[in-house]
Parts: structure tokens; sequence; C-alpha cells
């Protein structure tokens, strides 16, 4: 391969240049830049919440009657589960001193004994409810911790004693700290391998720590103005990771040639950038793009996690187009002696850079029809799975069997059957009366297990009444009963009655949710790949280009979804069986779908400058996946390490993000970029680059890659 080298102009490339005369500069401003953020970070704190609020549904609605009007549910709640193998009412003592010492808790509203009917039909399992003063998200895990060692004290003597509800959940849950170091090891061993040199694979890991830290400082400050959710660090890790690392090799890689094309350290560093970092910025664009479609949804706190993802990947473009080259002025001359000798040896062998890629494409295009639908194949048959994608929010009963949250769960089930653990909240407007008689037909109404009698607010203007579903909280018959319950049942009440009657409780909310999400998800779908399509169509000027992109983008997206709903929904691997988290099939399509546009303007931004230099469509294809796919590749398996490591993760969520991010990534290189591209790049030939005059007068011209490349193979 011969490259031939040529002066830059280019705003990357000066950009570029002036990182390295003030490389120390460039330096010092990014450390203290970090210090900066990360202190006053500190220093604030976070003010993260999750806001899964929908105005206009009756949950919220339900919600917002509760908390005017002063009901004990309006709070966050806890469970102290028991159970004596020989009998609760011969602990009573015991537990009426721990009740008393619990009621006297500052942060708590109010107990109920578990001796005021709340025991199991045997005797044997019995709850008490505690409210609390807070909601879910405010209560302090301090306060939490305090209520637990209270009531624990009466374990002990046959008693056993569990916990449950939200704020102990929330307490117990943990983030991917371990995953990260295990990413970023995993990072460096692929690195060391590509260029056989630490020195070369520290550089794009350092990128990556300084644009995540960078980040999460900057997100934690913004939670202050902005409504961010409390698992959002953990995302932006995970992507920030993956995405700081792939745009730094990226740049390294494109530096590597110049070097074995001759130029010095400065002169390679100030090609790469304005070659490569020009397809870093629209790439990262398009991530951006992706992931600002989230706003569309009007989904609470899923907008905040979508502004901050996107400021990520913002930081990464900046510390890749300016941290890098200054890095680069620091070590050039050591990468560059190291690079020269790898090359003299692989010379010496007979080696040549590409030759397998070239290969591999050459022989995509010998049978391109066979290869696309094979593959094409592959991918639908790993998306089937998604057509029966069900959305909620995993529980207590996904928790590891050893968890306090789990124990207590499994406690209630056995004792007062699977719908305990997802009571439904009603809220009656109306008066005693009505709710008495919305009593009455619920325990006539199938899939209503039991009912508990309604008790008036604080002013007594509103009654609430807890119902038990005969069926556990993520079960499909439980959302069939929400829905028919506000269709069927209680309308012909509401009329009969005059009263108002609202079907609220977090089972209720979840689903609404999930409602929420799957109605807008056309919208945010078409808006994500209108505005991406858009933007290839600018830059390669081209009207199908952007239509495949967009195809083999979706395809990917419904392969990974299919994946988690294989392990995650219909219990793959031993994973307990459950929903898919409401809010990660938007999640996983915005990241996905702008992953993937990277990899697309990576790969075609290549085969577009060999086009525009031989007008040769086939050599063009063979020549752009000689020249990338290496570093797609070892970029890909880095994401893939990065995403996967999060699938040891102890948080459900993180695990599903984890293993939809890898299995996208991985189907996406290897398959798409290696297989559907080249075939379907040779299926259309020179018509791949058509575009209608009349709109190419109208579209601004602006060059991805400069030609900085004479491809010989």
């Amino acid at each position: 391969m011969t490259v031939a080298a040529r002066e830059t102009t280019g705003l990357p490339g000066r950009t570029a240049s002036w990182a390295q005369r003030h490389r120390w500069s460039a330096l010092l401003l990014w450390v203290l830049t970090v210090a900066v953020v990360t202190a006053g970070s500190q220093m604030a704190g976070s003010a993260y919440q999750n806001d899964f609020s929908l105005p206009g549904t009756d949950s919220q609605a339900a919600l917002e009657l509760m908390e005017r009007h002063g009901a004990t549910q309006a709070g966050a709640s806890v469970q102290i589960v028991l159970q004596d193998e020989g009998g609760l009412e011969d602990d009573r003592p015991r537990v009426e001193r721990m009740l008393t010492a619990v009621r006297g808790l500052p942060f708590v509203t109010d107990v109920r004994s578990p001796y005021d009917g709340a025991l199991s039909a045997d005797g044997t399992i019995g709850y008490a409810s505690v409210a609390l003063a807070a909601g879910s998200e405010e209560v302090p895990a301090a306060d939490v911790e305090r209520l637990l060692e209270t009531a624990g004290q009466v374990e002990g003597d046959g008693v056993r004693v569990e916990f449950g509800g939200d704020p102990v959940l929330k307490a117990e849950e943990s983030g991917g700290g371990a995953a990260e170091g295990a990413g970023m090891l995993a990072a460096l061993v692929i690195l060391v391998l590509l260029f056989g040199s630490l020195l070369s694979a520290a550089v794009p890991l350092v990128i990556a720590v300084f644009a995540v830290g960078g980040a999460l400082g900057l997100i934690g400050l913004a939670s202050h103005v902005f409504t961010i959710a409390d698992f959002t660090p953990p995302i932006m890790m995970l992507v920030g990771l993956g995405v700081g690392v792939d745009y730094a090799l990226l740049i390294l890689y494109r530096y590597r040639h110049q070097l074995l094309a001759g130029d010095d350290p400065a002169a390679a560093a100030r090609a790469a950038l304005d070659a490569a970092g020009r397809t870093v910025f629209f790439a990262g664009c398009t991530v951006i793009i992706a992931l600002l479609g989230l706003v569309v949804l009007g989904l609470g706190s899923l907008q905040g996690v979508a502004l901050a993802v996107a400021l990520t990947v913002l930081v990464t473009m900046a510390a890749s187009l300016t941290l890098l080259p200054a890095l680069l002025g620091f070590f050039g001359g050591r990468i560059q002696r190291h690079v020269r000798r790898s090359a003299a040896k692989a010379e010496a062998r007979g080696r040549r850079e590409g030759r397998r890629w070239y290969a591999l494409a050459a022989a995509v295009q010998r049978r391109p029809l066979a290869a696309l639908l094979v593959s094409v194949f592959a991918l639908l048959a790993l998306s089937a799975p998604a057509l029966g994608l069900r959305l909620g929010f995993g529980d207590a009963g996904n928790n590891p069997p050893e968890s306090t949250t789990r124990q207590a769960y499994d406690l209630l089930a056995e004792g007062f059957g699977p719908g305990f653990n997802g009571p439904l909240v009603l809220v009656v407007q109306g008066g005693e009366p009505a709710a008495r008689k919305l009593r009455a037909v619920l325990e006539r109404t199938d899939g209503i297990a039991a009912t508990v009698p309604p008790w008036p607010t604080e002013d007594g203007r509103l009654h609430t009444l807890i119902a038990f579903p005969a069926t556990a909280p993520q079960d499909e018959a439980t959302a069939g009963l929400v829905h028919r319950l506000r269709d069927d049942v209680l309308p012909p009440l509401a009329r009969e009655t005059g009263a108002r009657y609202l079907v609220g409780g977090p089972t209720a909310a979840t689903q609404d949710f999930a409602d929420a999400v799957s109605s807008r998800m056309p919208l945010f779908v078409a808006v994500v790949v209108g505005l991406s399509s858009l933007l290839l169509l600018v830059v390669f000027r081209s009207l199908l280009i952007p239509v495949k992109a967009a195809v083999l983008n979706l395809l990917s997206v419904a392969a990974a979804l299919g994946t988690i709903v294989l392990v995650f929904q219909h219990g793959g691997f031993g994973v307990p069986a459950g929903p898919i988290e409401a809010y990660l099939p938007v999640m996983i399509f915005a990241i996905v779908f702008g992953l993937s546009m990277d990899y697309e303007v990576f790969l075609i931004s290549r085969i577009h400058e060999e086009w525009e230099r031989t007008r040769d469509p086939s050599r063009a294809v063979r020549a752009g996946l000689a020249a990338t796919g290496k570093v797609i590749t070892a970029a890909a398996a880095i994401m893939i390490v990065v995403f996967a490591a999060f699938v040891l993760s102890p948080t459900r969520m993180l695990q599903q993000f984890g293993l939809g991010l890898a299995a996208a990534v991985l189907l996406d290189a290897v398959v798409i970029r290696c297989l559907i591209v080249p075939a379907v790049m040779q299926l259309l030939g020179a018509r791949a680059w058509w575009l209608p005059p009349p709109l190419a007068r109208l579209l601004p011209r602006i060059e991805v890659e400069r030609r900085t490349a004479d491809v010989g193979l």
C-alpha cells in the first residue's frame, strides 16, 4: 500500500498543528478543565432523580391526587416481612416492640402491624407496612439503613426478617465499577495486540479517560438544573469508554499510515487529523443526532439521559481532535520508530497490510447476491424474537436470590399469592359509598385475588383502595387486568355512582410508561432515521447510500433487541425471565443506530475517496475495506469487550444494555460491514453514487475524507 501525502489546510489539520506546537498548553488545559469540573461536581454533589411521570395518564393523575390530599400511599413504603415456621402469633410481643421503635423514627409517617390482617392463612408469614415521609427517590440511604437496623433486631429465636420496597431495592443496587475496570483492561490487551506497543495502546485509553472524566463532572453539575436519572453515569461510562477508544483509534491508525508513507510525526499528525478527524466529527454528529432524537419522546428523565450521553460523545470528539494531537506531539518520535521497525519486519516476512481484507472483499464481490441473502437471513432470524418484545420494569423478583428484597418478594408470594408484590392502588374521588361500591365490584372481577377496605385521606376528600392481582407484577395477565379495569370495569361504575375512579400505583405506572414508549416509538425512529439519512445525503452526495445505511442499521438494532428478548425476556442462559426495561429499546436504538452510523461513515468515506480517485466501483470497495477492515474490527472488538463487561453488573438494566450494545456492534462490524456492505455496493456499482442533478445543485459540497491516500494493492 502506498500513500501519497499532501499539504493539509482543513480546520482539523490546523487544530492538530496548534495542539502540537502548544502541546504543554493543550495538555494542561485539559488537565485543569477536568480537575476543576470534577472538583466542582464533588463539592456541589449530584442531584440525579428518576422522573418517569407521564402527564395525562391515570397513574400520574392518581399520584397527584394522593399527594394533594395527603394519602399515605403517596410516599415511599417499606415492607418488613416476617416468618416463623411455628407461627407468628407467639412472637407478637417482640414484634410489637420492634414496630413501636420503627414508628418512633423521624422519617416514618405510619406503621401497620402484621396482626392487623396482614398474616398468611397459616399464620407463618406476615408483613408490616412502613410509610415514609419522602418518595422513593428522595429517601436518604442512611434513613433506609437505620430502618433496617431497627427492624432487624427482632430476628432470631425462629423469627426471620426480610425487607421489601423501592427504597430498599434502591439501596441494594450498585454501579458497574468492576465492569468498567474489566472493560478497560480488555481494551488495553486488544490495543497492544493491534499496535504491538504499550505506548501506542495507552494513547486511546488516555483519551477515553479524560473524555469520560470531564463528561461525568459536567453531568453531575447539570443534574442540579436538568432532570437526569440516577442510572445515567454508568451508561455514560459505557458509551464514553467505547466511543473514546473508537475515535482515538481511528485517528491513530491513520497517523500510522502517514508515518509509513514517509511523513515526519508532526506532518503525520496534521494529515491524520485532517483526514480521519473529519470522519470522527461526522460520525460523532450522527451519534448525537440519534441521541437527541430521544427528546421527541418527552419521557421525563429519559431526555436528561439522552442529553448526558450526547454531551459525553461531544466531549469525546473534542478530546480526540485536540488532546490526541498534543499527546502525539509528546510521543510521536517513539511511536514513529516502533512503526517503522514493525513495518520493516513485516516487509521482510512478505506481509502486506490489508491483503486479507482485500481478498475478503473480492470473495464477496464474486458472489454478492449469495453473501447478501445469507447475511440478511441470519439478521432477520435474530430479529424475530423482538416481534414479541414486552416492555416493563424489573422488580425484586429479578434480583439475585440471596438479596433481602428477593427473599421478601418470595415470602410474600408464598404467603399471600404472586400478585401481592404488584398491588394496584385505586383512587376514588366521590365519597365513601362510591369507594365501597368499587370494592364490591372488584371482588367480583376476574383477575383480582383480594382487596383491602378503602380508607380516607387526611382531609377526608379522597379514598384509596388496594387491589391485589391474581398474577405476578410482570405477568402479561396483570398488564391486561390494568387495561380491563380502565376500559371495561370502571367506566360503567363511574356512570352509575358519579364518582371518579383512577388506577394507580407502581404496577399501573409501569404499564403506562411501557404504553407511552410503544406509542411514541414510530415518531422517534422516523426522526432519528430521517435526520441521520439527511446528514449522509449531504456528506456523500448519494441518494442510495443513506437508504442502504438506514436499512442496515435498523437491521442491526432489531437483531440486538432480538438477542435481549431471547436472553432476558425468555430466560435464556439461566437468566430470570421478565419484561425488557421499558426505556431500554429507545436507548438501545439511539446508541446502536449512532454507533452503526460511525462504522458506516468510517468505511464508506474511504470507499468514496477511492471512487472519486479511480471511478472504479469494484476497486473502490476492495480498497476501502482493505484500508479500514482492520481498524473497524479492532475498534469493534474493543467496544464489544467494554460493553460485554457490563453483563457482569449486578443491575439487570446494565446487563441488558451491555448485552444489547455488544451484540449490535459484533453483528454490525462482522456481518454488515464485512459482508453485506461489500455485496450491496458491488450490486449497485456506479449507481451507488447517483444523485439527481437538481438535488446535487441544492446540496452543499462537504468533504469527509480529504484525499490523502493513493491506495494500491
